[in-house]
């Protein structure tokens, strides 16, 4: 039996103002270390910028799939056999159930950056999570990604 492939491939990445920070980051290293001299300030520059990408990068690199009958969102991996319907968020729904609407018990992949999401059920008697929360920029493929895997 042949596994399906990828229905869905989405990486959330930070946006460009995130790596702007990043490298003013590394210019406030620099001028903080230029009483010391050019070796520092120049080692203040590098090393502040490449700390601040570093972090910007890990967090910033989120990545959304529907994949072998699975989601995979983050570093979770979730059967669709366990999932019900997916609902759509806009920027204000989004932004509702992050914050009052949100449940601690449920699994959330949010980036601020994005303002659409997707809230998916989970169906599983054993799972305590009543839902999973997918910030993406493309909502309505992620919900078509999942009907087709549920329905494969």
């Amino acid at each position: 039996m042949q596994l399906s492939t990828a229905h869905h491939d989405e990486r959330l990445t930070a946006p460009r103002s995130w790596w702007g920070i990043a490298v003013m980051t590394g210019l406030a290293g620099a001028l903080m270390l230029l009483p010391l001299g050019t070796l520092p300030l120049l080692a203040g520059l590098v090393g502040g910028t490449a700390l601040a990408g570093l972090v910007v990068s890990s967090y910033g690199s989120a990545r959304v799939r529907v994949v072998n009958g699975a989601l995979a969102v983050g570093d979770a991996r979730i059967p669709v056999s366990a999932l019900g319907e997916a609902e759509i968020l806009d920027a204000e729904e989004a932004r509702a159930w992050r914050t009052y609407k949100a449940d601690t018990r449920a699994f959330m992949l949010m980036r601020s950056y994005v303002p659409t999401a997707v809230r998916i059920e989970v169906t599983d008697p054993a799972d305590p999570t009543p839902y999973v929360y997918v910030s993406t920029r493309e909502p309505q493929a992620l919900v078509s990604a999942l009907r087709a895997a549920r329905a494969a």
